[in-house]
């Protein structure tokens, strides 16, 4: 079933209403300025149609893991970066100096109809992860309604994506939630055909889950990265000193032996002693003493005809990148496959790209967020999400 969403309800229930937004504003802060911001644009629909409803908006996000109420964790530099987004459509944003407490309940006050408060990092109080209950009434008693954006958080039952909105009579999603779930729940449960799934990164562990759920339903299941030498070595090839996840061998093993048809691994490494290191090889076995950091040409071509080659159809779903992308000499294969990516949503297929490395490598090899069908702002969500798992943010909004 899916969660209520902020469409779902009458309009003008929310004017004069205090709507406590929880925004997935974890964004990279250097020197007080925000870097990459595309998770706060992506919450922007939903603000601003709160706001232009009339409701006094509380957004309420966290920041990094801070130990403490450590200053290089506040989100005044998110809330700047929001107001120079938000200032084009005429709205003010305020910044709160605490998420809970008298001073937040005075600035919450003195809001009108359409204004925007953004609270000081939930990770401040100890309480927002341990779920702590009187945390969670605080949370709750500064608002009238509770909205849930932040998919990338809601496999966690922390206080404000799952104590916190509990205690809400009116509980709704997001536009950028519902959109999350609904391409997510296409993908698990009746994905259009042919079905492939890009996996790349470095745990494997984490993607575990994910690809039990997708293999049955995959017609191609691509597989690059550090997480493709844990399936090498289970197939007896040479891996060197490559990442390898020993306690997933087993599981790697019997995955290519029951979808031997469907996986496709790596044919040929660019392989060096270290990631520093210049002198770079171009091999189909990993030596002793070398690592592989990237796929080869001859998989590059293999992969990228793989993904780009479906005519318009169905659906592809990429996840991790190919290789150690942040090294130029390394970055080739996620960028071919990046483009790759692109040109299949221009032929017509659904792309969706999900995991912040994966956004980055977009960027880096120019494909805009535009150029696929969707991105996830929740790498580590979406998998949980495929996998099967709870996601406490989201049955919470399903239960009344």
């Amino acid at each position: 079933m899916a969660p209520r969403t902020v469409l779902d309800v009458d309009a003008k229930s929310f004017e004069g209403e205090r709507v406590l937004v929880r925004v997935d504003f974890n964004v990279s802060v250097s020197n007080g300025s925000v870097g990459e911001d595309y998770r706060i644009r992506m919450t922007i629909p939903t603000i601003e149609y709160l706001s232009k409803n009339g409701a006094k908006v509380i957004l309420a996000s966290h920041l990094g893991r801070p130990d403490g109420r450590d200053p290089d964790y506040t989100l005044a530099p998110v809330a700047k970066r929001l107001q120079e987004i938000t200032g084009r459509a005429g709205i003010k944003v305020r910044f709160a100096s605490d998420c809970v407490g008298p001073a937040v309940e005075t600035e919450i006050a003195q809001m009108g109809k359409g204004d925007i408060l953004l609270l000081e990092n939930l990770r401040f109080h100890p309480e927002e992860e341990a779920n702590d209950e009187e945390f969670c009434k605080k949370l709750a008693s500064q608002a009238d309604i509770y909205v849930n954006d932040a998919f990338s958080t809601s496999h966690r039952k922390h206080a404000s994506t799952y104590g916190a909105a509990r205690l809400f009579d009116t509980r709704l999603a997001g536009f950028n939630l519902k959109k999350e779930v609904e391409y997510l729940s296409m993908m698990r449960e009746n994905p259009p055909k042919p079905f492939k799934v890009v996996v790349g990164g470095v745990k494997i562990k984490d993607k575990i889950g994910a690809l039990e759920n997708l293999l049955p339903k995959a017609d191609k299941v691509i597989i690059g990265g550090a997480a493709a030498y844990t399936f090498l070595m289970a197939k007896g090839v040479k891996t060197g000193k490559s990442l390898i996840d020993h306690e997933r061998l087993p599981w790697a093993e019997k995955a290519l032996a029951k979808y031997a048809d469907k996986i496709m691994l790596p044919t040929d490494h660019v392989a060096a002693q270290s990631p520093a290191d210049t002198s770079i090889m171009m091999v189909k076995e990993i030596p002793e003493g070398m690592a592989g950091f990237d796929i080869g040409s001859e998989t590059i071509e293999r992969f990228s005809a793989e993904v780009s080659g479906t005519n318009g159809s169905g659906m592809i779903f990429w996840n991790g990148p190919m290789g150690m992308f942040e090294v130029r000499a390394f970055a080739n294969g996620t960028i071919n496959i990046a483009k790759s990516m692109a040109l299949a949503y221009w032929r017509g297929t659904k792309t969706l790209v999900g995991g912040g490395d994966t956004l980055e490598a977009m960027k880096k090899a120019g494909v805009a967020e535009n150029a696929v069908s969707h991105v996830s702002t929740g790498g580590g969500a979406s998998l949980r999400y495929l996998a099967g798992d709870e996601m406490p943010g989201v049955s919470v909004l399903q239960t009344k």
